[in-house]
């Protein structure tokens, strides 16, 4: 953990000319704001062979009232969504939530800003924690970031 799932109307896929987004690249700025994210006492809240950030876009959606509101108002009725969701184990503090949350909600406001000014476009982000009722792992990516 963490892992953070982004679902989003697929008609973001298009080229960032078309009102698109280079989804890989958020995922990757996301995943560094994660490994950068750090605790009251200066030491990594997560583990770096624990960080995922997985995109999926929607095949069918419907947002808001379809259009009309966005066409009325002159900005085209093409709406656009990304929903962001961090799960984390428990364990960290109120106040690592909040500066996780704060420093992922600010890359994701970069990414979107240009997209914020030229289309209808919502964009949510969530932390959710625990408690798991059952957890396995099987990974060989921790042994590469693990010390000599």
């Amino acid at each position: 953990m963490p892992h953070l799932v982004i679902l989003y109307t697929a008609n973001l896929d298009r080229p960032v000319a078309e009102g698109g987004s280079d989804l890989g690249a958020l995922c990757r700025a996301l995943a560094d704001t994660l490994l950068a994210a750090r605790d009251e006492d200066g030491r990594a809240v997560f583990p770096p062979g624990g960080v995922r950030v997985l995109a999926y876009p929607a095949a069918h959606w419907a947002v808001a009232d379809g259009g009309a509101a966005g066409q009325a108002a002159g900005q085209g009725g093409d709406y656009a969504f990304a929903y962001l969701n961090l799960r984390m184990g428990r364990g960290r503090s109120a106040a690592v939530h909040r500066a996780v949350g704060q420093a992922l909600e600010a890359t994701a406001q970069a990414h979107f800003a240009p997209l914020l000014a030229t289309r209808p476009i919502g964009v949510t982000l969530q932390i959710d924690e625990g408690p798991e009722v059952f957890d396995a792992k099987h990974s060989s990516l921790h042994p590469l970031f693990k010390k000599a």
